[in-house]
């Protein structure tokens, strides 16, 4: 298992080596760990986030978190990474590798819940069908409050 994400990682990699000469960016070692530790981490991360894990775990790096920030714009702006956009708070991201997948998102403790659900994806394809409209992707987020904030609220 080990040898198949390398080799995923490697593909990354070159993705990511191309999508930075094409935007005129040089390829360098802060920019690959900030490619690297959001492949390695699983979830949603704030840039802060990832700035503190990065600088935690390669203490000896001189990453800012100026290069944080852009390096993930890049890897959005190339769908490398997704985001999920918290308005004031600013945006979350994660590695776009993974299968499809929907998020609920807590309004009070901003707990982000994935979710697959077959049924849901073949009715979104079945009322594009009816409408002539060729689906090319879509982002579903379903606001609400997680079962913790619920506990806490009603004080069980």
């Amino acid at each position: 298992m080990k040898k198949l994400e390398n080799i995923e990682y490697d593909s990354l990699l070159a993705n990511f080596k191309d999508i930075l000469k094409k935007n005129g960016l040089k390829f360098t070692i802060q920019r690959e760990v900030i490619l690297r530790t959001l492949y390695s981490i699983n979830g949603h991360f704030t840039p802060d986030a990832l700035y503190l894990i990065i600088k935690e775990k390669y203490p000896d790096l001189n990453v800012g978190i100026a290069t944080v920030y852009r390096t993930l714009n890049v890897l959005e702006e190339s769908d490398v990474a997704t985001s999920l956009s918290f308005g004031s708070q600013g945006k979350k991201f994660e590695l776009g590798n993974k299968p499809h997948h929907d998020h609920m998102i807590c309004k009070i403790c901003n707990t982000i819940i994935e979710f697959e659900d077959k049924a849901i994806e073949k009715r979104q394809e079945q009322i594009a069908k009816e409408r002539g409209f060729k689906l090319t992707g879509h982002l579903m987020q379903l606001y609400g409050i997680c079962s913790k904030c619920q506990k806490t609220e009603t004080g069980e």
